[in-house]
Order: structure tokens, then C-alpha cells, then sequence
């Protein structure tokens, strides 16, 4: 059963939880239908407003799967100085938001 998280945080804020430490990509892939892609390929996803991109990022001891609703988002997920290993699953938008239970905006936003 996946539930929802959500972080106060500025980046990663709004999480798929799946109730694992890892291999989040392959089971958010799976469980939601979606598609394992590359970088470029979730970047040039974050142009259609049809397709919700979750960002699984590996932090050592677990990792964490955010939703990378704007492009500003997807940006600090993927900055240059940031070498923890990603990965990147493409699915349908609604279904993205749904999974992390987003609203429009993070928690602690004004």
C-alpha cells in the first residue's frame, strides 16, 4: 500500500511514499504504469502538461521519490553539484498527483 508524505522542506516537497528504503522507481513504475526514462527525457517530459515526472533520488541508507510538479522543481532535483544517483519515472500527470496527494503547492508555502 502506498501512502502519502509530505516534506516542509523547499525541494522534494511533495513525496510518494511506497513503504520501501529502495527500489521505489521500478514499484512506482509499476504500480501507477508508468516508465523508467533518462534525464533528458523526464526534462523534455516536464514540457507536457499530461505527464507527471517522480524523481528518485538514492540519499545512502534510503531513497526518496518526489514529484517534480514545475519545472523549478525538476531543476533542484537535478542541479550540477548534486552527484547522489536518480532516477527518473514518467506517468500520467493525474495519476502523479494523486500518488503524493498534491494540491498545488507545497506545505509552508504562502
Amino acid at each position: 500500500m502506498l501512502t502519502i508524505f509530505r516534506e516542509r522542506e523547499k525541494t522534494m516537497g511533495w513525496y510518494v511514499e511506497t513503504g520501501t528504503q529502495f527500489q521505489k522507481a521500478n514499484l512506482i513504475a509499476t504500480r501507477f504504469k508508468g516508465r523508467i526514462v533518462s534525464q533528458s527525457e523526464a526534462k523534455e517530459a516536464m514540457n507536457d502538461p499530461t505527464k507527471g515526472v517522480i524523481v528518485v533520488i538514492n540519499n545512502g541508507p534510503f531513497e526518496a521519490a518526489g514529484f517534480a510538479f514545475d519545472m523549478g522543481e525538476f531543476e533542484a532535483f537535478t542541479l550540477p553539484d548534486d552527484f547522489r544517483p536518480k532516477q527518473y519515472v514518467i506517468l500520467d500527470r493525474a495519476i502523479a498527483e494523486q500518488a503524493c496527494n498534491f494540491h498545488g503547492k507545497r506545505l509552508g508555502d504562502p
